[in-house]
């Protein structure tokens, strides 16, 4: 790495859906596809912590850079149906 270069600061907002998490720290990474793939990766683990208590549950990420700008966003967005009859106890 050159001197006096420092790499891109970029902010990942989140949302499980019932918590909306702003980030103020920031990670430097060298790029915006880096960001893109932190972003994605995030997603699973989000999805992973949280397990859901209903059927549908969307997850999201929001990226921004330094200056504030809305630079990539994401969702994940998890699904489930039923497909015999239930009968709750």
């Amino acid at each position: 790495m050159r001197a006096g270069y420092s790499m891109p600061l970029f902010f990942f907002d989140t949302d499980d859906g019932d918590f909306r998490l702003e980030d103020d720290e920031g990670f430097e990474l060298p790029s915006l596809d880096a960001a893109r793939i932190k972003a994605l990766d995030a997603l699973p683990d989000m999805a992973r912590n949280k397990l859901p208590d209903r059927d549908r549950h969307t997850f999201s990420v929001q990226v921004r850079d330094a200056d504030g700008n809305l630079v990539y966003s994401a969702w994940l967005e998890l699904v489930g149906e039923w497909h015999v009859p239930r009968h709750d106890s």
